[in-house]
């Protein structure tokens, strides 16, 4: 379930949009499936999001990140605080990427 104050919670109605990503084999068959369910803008979004995390995962400053990759610092901002008030996605992701399970 999502933590308080979360916009997006868990919905039995969207479990099996989950649930097919974890059917997801490889990275191609990710490709695919993500280029069929977003558009190109919404993918560049979610994979500069994820690199912002990545980075101020790893200590990287702010005026170091919107020079690395472009975000705007409302984004950054926005990517910040999603950290502090994590369901824990993040976390599990890049704890996994450390220990080489990906």
């Amino acid at each position: 379930m999502a933590a308080p104050g979360s916009r997006i919670g868990k919905k039995p109605k969207n479990d099996d949009f989950y649930k097919a990503i974890l059917l997801l084999e490889n990275e191609e068959e990710c490709y695919s499936f993500f280029r069929d369910v977003c558009t190109q803008t919404e993918l560049r979004a979610m994979e500069q999001r994820f690199e912002v995390a990545r980075l101020l995962t790893q200590g990287m400053v702010y005026n170091d990140i919107l020079e690395r990759t472009g975000a705007s610092s409302a984004t950054i901002s926005r990517v910040a605080r999603s950290l502090n008030d994590s369901n824990g996605g993040y976390d599990c992701v890049f704890e996994r990427m450390k220990d080489g399970k990906l």
